[in-house]
């Protein structure tokens, strides 16, 4: 089978295609032929050397967490799938046995990790992470959601956000960013999003965003957004200095969470603000299987449509990642399979 590796860590001119032996399922395990998987700023960052999770004698190394497609193998034990079943699987990795996989919830887990391989022609994975595909539930659109959505999905409810509340999304024209604005509309929960893009915040609104303001820069974003209200709480994946941008914008009690360091992986913050303002920060990673499945009803039920910006063959999964860095696009891009 044919998988698109990364082969050197620079980048996409770092990714090209290989031969590998198609898979067999272990005891527990399915193998599923991939129909789509879309991509990640976690992707980019070990293809560009920014992570600690993979070094150049883990190379060749298959990425792609979001897979969707159809069962073609199952291994012993597993009872409630067969071959032609349409499934997505959950990226998550726990170990099954610390007190948050026993107590939930599981993305809590000690061990937690994510599941890669997902940008070949064929994947073998966890038989009890997959969960199936109503039928008109596409398999591209079914691949836009295990890790944007899932986050953006999670991050709401730690938010603890509520109809008629005011959410802020600094750079809300992002994977997540998108992802939270079109869910805080299902939720019924205002939204003020930002991005330096004209279009694409004009391209937010027509997705239920109900404020957007144009720009970067903390200090001008600042009286913009407090001019149109005090935010109830704000989801955060860009980090660096929007983390004191949003506890200063939020109101006594508020709570933001965070998932993401695209603008930096530190923050300095007002210590004085956070405490006598009884502000919550909160730190969210993925989110829970049964979040996933719940986004997949409504994914069915036609409450959300989530955006696929481009769709690539697996051939040109580097033009996904060079479009991925040049960061022109909105909505999630998504390798599909010949």
């Amino acid at each position: 089978m044919r998988a698109a590796a990364f082969t050197e860590l620079t980048g996409p001119d770092g990714v090209n295609i290989v031969e590998r032996p198609t898979p067999e399922p272990d005891p527990g395990e399915a193998v599923v032929d991939v129909e789509a998987c879309s991509i990640n700023r976690h992707d980019l960052w070990i293809l560009d050397g920014d992570s600690a999770m993979v070094d150049p004698s883990d190379l060749p190394f298959v990425t792609g967490l979001d897979v969707a497609g159809v069962v073609s193998a199952v291994g012993d034990g597993v009872t409630d799938l067969e071959p032609g079943d349409r499934v997505l699987l959950c990226p998550n990795q726990t170990c099954g046995t610390c007190r948050f996989c026993r107590e939930g919830p599981e993305n809590l887990c000690e061990s937690f990790s994510l599941y890669h391989g997902g940008l070949a022609e064929s994947a073998r994975v966890d038989a009890d992470r997959l969960i199936p595909l109503p039928d008109d539930v596409d398999a591209t659109t079914a691949a836009t959601l295990p890790t944007a959505y899932l986050t953006a999905y999670h991050m709401l409810r730690r938010a603890d956000v509520e109809a008629g509340d005011l959410l802020f999304v600094p750079g809300a024209t992002g994977g997540v960013g998108v992802a939270t604005v079109q869910l805080a509309d299902v939720l019924g929960v205002r939204t003020v999003g930002t991005s330096s893009s004209a279009s694409k915040l004009d391209r937010l609104a027509e997705l239920g965003a109900d404020h957007t303001v144009r720009g970067t820069d903390p200090d001008a974003l600042r009286p913009a957004v407090a001019d149109i209200g005090t935010p109830d709480a704000v989801v955060n994946h860009l980090g660096g200095p929007y983390t004191d941008l949003g506890l200063n914008l939020m109101r006594r009690g508020g709570r933001m969470v965070i998932c993401g360091r695209t603008a930096g992986g530190t923050s300095e913050i007002d210590i004085p603000d956070l405490f006598l303002g009884h502000k919550h920060v909160v730190g969210s990673t993925m989110g829970t299987q049964a979040d996933l499945e719940r986004l997949v009803d409504l994914v069915a039920a036609g409450d959300l449509d989530p955006v696929v910006d481009q769709t690539f063959p697996l051939a040109a999964t580097d033009e996904a990642f060079a479009t991925m860095k040049d960061r022109e696009s909105l909505g999630k891009l998504v390798v599909t399979m010949d």
